[in-house]
């Protein structure tokens, strides 16, 4: 690094941590649109400046609260995931995780509602590529290490689909959450040739 180049934010640090979770209770009381760097920073205990070098502007710390609360909910979908040995199963349950858990999230509930104005919802639609990354990338680490004999590259393409559709479905709130989870499952077994259960379990 230069001298005229900037340092990186520190993404652990405990202000950057105060400042995230000050902006995601403004975010749910207020929406972005009521949004104020000015009471990030006072929520936080620090000055407005230090709220612009860490986010750069008003966006870009909502898209990190954002990917935030997508971390921590990945950290569900690794426990679920854990929770299967089979892999119809497994996807079953991660979707039917996701659709419940996101119903009671009060942040993506502002994200999704477009409550105080919908300028939030393009982090999970048309510019949700950090999210959807992550999140199929995240999947992909955890599912292989767990049954290492699946193709990556199929692995791959199908869990970025069943993510994209799931979110698909979480926005638009279309049918209930066992019929939308097997039906994801079913997707990506037959995508990859994986047997389904014989127990009726669909």
């Amino acid at each position: 690094m230069t001298p005229s180049e900037p340092a990186a934010p520190d993404r652990s640090s405990p202000v950057r941590e105060a400042l995230l979770d000050a902006a995601a209770e403004l975010l749910v009381q207020n929406g972005y649109k009521g949004l104020r760097m000015r009471d990030v920073a006072e929520a936080a205990g620090v000055s407005r400046q230090t709220v612009y070098n860490e986010f750069g502007d008003k966006w870009g710390l909502a898209q990190a609260v954002v990917l935030r609360d997508n971390e921590r909910y990945l950290d569900g979908i690794d426990r679920v995931l854990a929770e299967h040995d089979d892999l119809y199963a497994a996807v079953g349950a991660a979707v039917r995780y996701t659709l419940l858990t996101s119903a009671d999230d009060p942040l993506k509930k502002v994200v999704l509602t477009g409550a105080g104005g919908d300028e939030l919802l393009p982090l999970l639609t048309t510019q949700a590529e950090p999210v959807l990354f992550t999140a199929s990338a995240r999947i992909v680490e955890h599912a292989l290490a767990r049954w290492p004999h699946l193709d990556r590259e199929a692995f791959a393409e199908v869990t970025d689909a069943a993510v994209r559709l799931t979110m698909s479905h979480l926005i638009l709130s279309e049918g209930p959450p066992d019929r939308i989870a097997g039906f994801v499952a079913r997707m990506v077994v037959r995508y990859l040739g994986v047997p389904e259960p014989e127990d009726g379990s669909r």
